[in-house]
């Protein structure tokens, strides 16, 4: 009887160690084996950072005011103030980390993958995608949470982690390095996978890097490093067809003769010419940009989308959202919202976030311009944005000259009016987008908010807190936190 329970033991110990061998012979969770370039491109459908940053952005820039009255949301609130967001939900800055570095590690899986395979050739446009993909995602997380690149510090400011393989343990231990060897590591993933991109490879390219989108991020990656040849190069690639009027919004036409709804719409549409690179979010940005507090009043209207160097009106339609209050929407940020089930009155919102347009690219190659002191060309592309932005357009009252500039803005140095126009146009473009962040913080120009009770907040050039702060949690992995 013992010897049969030994023999029991020792078999159902072999069925047990064989299960165990085939148990662990799996993958520990249900993933999918990606085992095609197919499988590979399905994946990167998801590294790109699916966090809108408009709200954080938009309300640390100077195109908010206190209306004193509205919803206060913490996004929205703390930024004004010069605060730590306390918030690690939709809109908020730990939010946004935490997407950028999910896109960055879906990236790495698919290089894994590409790296790997047996025909490395047969990954090739998937590889370059990945790379530019993660390029882009550092980009943005080095210039939310580091200093601003500046050639004479950036090799010693804190910059953020290069990951560059998948993660495969938890909470492993990273290191900030330098904003410069950020910056390098950015430039050699875009120059290495931008030529790798086949744009026939999918099936929505709006929402994958292109060619286009690939060389926009190029453009606008080389305006913060300064290389303004590069700008110029990059930018023309995208504008390669030579037809720049027809990729920008139709302002002052098209979206004139269609409804509000309608232009909600379109604006982020991914058949909209101007559209290069779209992102879904969960974002709330959408029904709070015109209703919250601290965001855009009348006086601010005016201040944006009032006189300008054409001579001529704004073409950009705005509308007060509720008689009475002082908020007012240009109609452009929408939002899908998703029940979380069909009966359910609660669920999220969505915004679709167009990361990278043919304007920007316009713009970054005008300032580019105006730094290689090639005036005539930046000038002629200010005319060629002005003629899709200026009601009942005319030529010959609107068109802008240099010495149009220097009367206007009081300047005898051309490339400082060329300079003052640009970052007005652009500011009355993004207003509300959060884009306007972006030129404050290059050129660190100081920002004053002033509360409804008469505070006057300042955020001065050397302020730390322009660098927004990094999660509380990656202290576990090892990384300082911002100085406060």
């Amino acid at each position: 009887m013992v010897k049969q329970r030994i023999i029991l033991s020792v078999f159902f110990g072999m069925l047990a160690f064989t299960g165990c061998k085939k148990f662990l012979e799996q993958p520990p969770d249900n993933r999918a084996e990606l085992n095609s370039p197919e499988q590979v491109s399905q994946l990167l459908g998801t590294a790109y950072p699916q966090a809108n940053y408009m709200a954080f952005f938009e309300s640390i820039s100077d195109n908010v005011a206190d209306k004193g009255a509205g919803s206060v949301e913490r996004t929205s609130r703390d930024p004004f103030f010069f605060e730590d967001v306390q918030d690690d939900q939709q809109d908020s800055p730990e939010f946004y980390w935490n997407a950028c570095y999910a896109a960055i590690a879906a990236a790495n899986q698919a290089l894994e993958v590409c790296d790997n395979a047996a025909d490395r050739s047969a990954y090739s446009a998937q590889r370059g995608e990945a790379l530019v993909a993660r390029a882009y995602a550092h980009f943005m997380l080095v210039n939310v949470f580091s200093k601003v690149y500046d050639p004479a510090s950036a090799g010693s400011d804190p910059g953020i982690p290069y990951v560059t393989e998948p993660e495969k343990v938890v909470f492993k231990p990273y290191e900030r390095r330098t904003v410069s060897y950020v910056y390098e590591m950015i430039e050699q993933d875009i120059t290495e996978g931008l030529p790798l991109i086949d744009d026939r490879q999918y099936t929505v390219p709006k929402y994958h890097f292109t060619r286009a989108a690939a060389h926009a991020f190029a453009a606008r990656f080389y305006l913060f490093k300064r290389d303004y040849a590069k700008v110029v190069e990059h930018a023309n690639q995208v504008f390669a067809a030579g037809n720049v009027s027809g990729l920008l919004r139709p302002w002052n036409t098209t979206y004139l003769s269609i409804t509000y709804n309608e232009l909600f719409a379109r604006y982020a549409r991914a058949t909209e010419p101007a559209n290069l690179l779209l992102v879904e979010t969960a974002s709330w940005w959408a029904r709070q940009y015109y209703t919250i507090r601290y965001a855009m009043n009348a006086a601010k209207r005016n201040e944006i989308l009032g006189a300008n160097v054409t001579g001529g009106e704004w073409a950009f339609r705005y509308q007060l959202f509720t008689a009475g209050t002082d908020n007012y929407l240009i109609p452009k940020i929408n939002e899908h919202f998703v029940r979380s089930s069909v009966n359910a009155n609660i669920g999220v919102g969505y915004v679709v976030v167009p990361l990278l347009t043919a304007e920007e690219v316009l713009f970054n190659r005008i300032e580019a311009y105006a730094y290689l002191n090639n005036t005539n060309a930046a000038i002629a592309d200010l005319n060629t944005y002005a003629a899709t932005r200026i009601n009942n357009y005319d030529a010959g009252l609107h068109t802008i000259t240099a010495t149009r500039i220097r009367n206007f803005y009081g300047v005898s140095n051309l490339q400082t009016g060329i300079l003052a126009t640009l970052f007005a146009f652009k500011r009355a473009e993004y207003v509300q987008e959060g884009m306007r962040w972006l030129d404050l913080l290059r050129y660190k120009a100081p920002v004053i908010h002033v509360t409804a009770d008469g505070q006057v907040l300042e955020l001065r050039e050397d302020d730390p807190r322009r660098v927004f702060q990094l999660p509380q949690s990656v202290t576990e992995s090892g990384l300082e936190l911002n100085p406060r």
